[in-house]
């Protein structure tokens, strides 16, 4: 089996280089300073350590509901060791300064005109959210915020002059802030150098702080992979960041040891094998899905992926759903950030799987996203989307489009989109719910409100979708056929004739099902 091995020596001509330089030993990379104390302080008898190899690690599926063991069984291997992912995972952390309890002042730029202008949100709602996400943290508090508007939001400082002055004074004078929420997509790195120097407390943007969210609430190995990929740009813009400082210290340009590479050579060079590392563990794991996937294809259950935008309600969904008691809905972002499979049956008797996705933000890089795409191809291969909205929400219809938007550049087939069922909610949570819109199905998932018309409207959709036929079939009862039909199709009705010794089935059953009862028994 190939495997990929883990950098275990940090060379110590380049510590040696950056001994005489506190910056430059602050960019040693944490990886790198954790391999070179082991080399320099545990190998004190002059042998080398053997390197560890990788294996690869699966995604965790969960059966429930009334399936027996034999209907639904989807196995897994541990192909990577839990301490080699927590050491990928806990070597290099692009954003270590949030670490901790913090205190947090939001800012929040009001564009007013231009191509980065909001349309379908205010600049109320969009910090409301900014707030959500500092509170989805247990260790972080806002202590103050500000809406203030800009007409450049492309410059270093973002706002204008007199802007930026009365900002920072009131950060300044704000007592306890430790550090400061830009929200906005991205910062650039020259961006983010200015504004800490300027306010004197460590600065952030939405992609920094989602992914130390993801970090904290990260479960499995292959979430753990997947925020460690996604941290990789992050790590780049703060080494162009400190090196930059570093260069004007003279000493960012400076070869090391002889080695014919500059530190930010170095630096780049063990960023992009860590990277190729992850990818390649990711790259398995996505091939073990595919098993899995096929698995279950191989089985015939139908699959329905459930998504929608972050704590709109999917997992309490699944729960009402399929009963299953190993699913506890959390009210905060980012809950779910793992695929999970959960067995259930419409009311027919069908056996079907539902798919708990990871949740949908606004103004997310698409590096982000691309980094989840590997929970996030679930999606294409199921038989029925259904989008779960949260109808309470005062921007329900921004993140109608977002999630649209996603979907849109995830290129989810357009069978699937045109199919797609939309669900409203937590209509317990508005006063006087009006239905307005006819194809969306009313529902509160916790109330468990309104889902026997929608597991109507699953059936229906996945008979569709599947291309299952519903037959009436006479049964030999002294035949092994019923039980047969029990067994590979889902039976929906017997009409026992006691003086023939047969009955007369009604049973879903896919094409393919009925191809070989047909082969077993002959046509009825």
């Amino acid at each position: 089996m190939t495997s990929v091995r883990l950098i275990n020596v940090w060379p110590t001509f380049l510590l040696r280089a950056c001994s005489h330089s506190s910056a430059a030993r602050r960019l040693l990379l944490p990886c790198a300073q954790a391999a070179a104390n082991r080399h320099l302080h545990s190998c004190s008898d002059g042998s080398f350590q053997p390197h560890r190899t990788f294996t690869l690690s699966t995604c965790t599926f969960r059966s429930s509901g009334d399936f027996t063991d034999d209907e639904y069984e989807e196995e897994e291997e541990d192909y990577i060791d839990d301490s080699e992912v927590e050491e990928l995972f806990r070597q290099q952390v692009a954003t270590p300064s949030l670490d901790g309890q913090h205190s947090i002042f939001i800012v929040h730029p009001d564009v007013k005109w231009g191509s980065r202008k909001q349309h379908l949100t205010t600049a109320t709602l969009m910090m409301a959210e900014a707030e959500g996400l500092v509170n989805t943290l247990d260790n972080w508090r806002v202590v103050d915020k500000v809406i203030l508007s800009t007409k450049t939001p492309e410059k270093k400082r973002i706002f204008g002059k007199g802007n930026f002055q009365s900002l920072s004074e009131k950060i300044r004078q704000t007592a306890g802030v430790t550090a400061v929420f830009v929200n906005v997509e991205r910062l650039s790195p020259a961006s983010e150098r200015e504004l800490e120097e300027a306010w004197g407390v460590s600065v952030m943007d939405r992609y920094s702080v989602v992914l130390h969210i993801f970090r904290c609430n990260a479960r499995t190995k292959e979430a753990k992979l997947q925020i460690s990929l996604a941290e990789i740009p992050l790590l780049r813009s703060r080494l162009k960041n400190d090196l930059a400082n570093l260069d004007q210290q003279g000493g960012g340009s400076r070869y090391i040891g002889g080695s014919g590479e500059t530190l930010l050579e170095v630096q780049q060079r063990l960023l992009k094998e860590r990277e190729m590392k992850i990818r390649a563990v990711l790259v398995k794991l996505k091939k073990k899905r595919h098993l899995l996937r096929a698995q279950r294809k191989h089985k015939e259950f139908p699959i329905v992926s459930v998504l929608g935008y972050t704590n709109c309600g999917k997992t309490t969904l699944i729960k009402a759903l399929t009963g299953d008691s190993v699913l506890q809905p959390r009210n905060q972002l980012f809950a779910t950030l793992d695929v999970t499979v959960h067995a259930g049956r419409l009311p027919s008797r069908m056996a079907i799987l539902y798919v708990d996705t990871i949740g949908f933000l606004s103004q997310l890089p698409h590096q982000l996203i691309d980094s989840f795409s590997a929970t996030l191809e679930d999606i294409k291969h199921s038989d029925l989307l259904i989008h779960v909205r949260d109808i309470s929400h005062p921007e329900t219809i921004n993140q109608k489009v977002n999630v649209l938007n996603v979907l849109k550049n995830l290129n989810i087939p357009d069978r699937l989109l045109n199919s797609m069922i939309e669900v409203h909610n937590k209509i317990d949570l508005v006063d006087n719910y009006q239905h307005s819109e006819p194809e969306a199905l009313p529902i509160s998932a916790l109330a468990e409100r309104g889902l026997d018309p929608l597991r109507r409207v699953i059936e229906e959709n996945i008979v569709s979708s599947t291309g299952k036929h519903i037959l009436d079939l006479k049964v030999n009862l002294s035949s092994a056929q019923l039980s047969w039909l029990y067994k590979e199709a889902t039976v929906q009705e017997v009409k026992v004739n006691p003086e023939e010794g047969s009955a007369v089935v009604c049973v879903i059953i896919s094409a393919a099902a009925y191809g070989r009862y047909r082969k077993l028994f002959g046509s009825s």
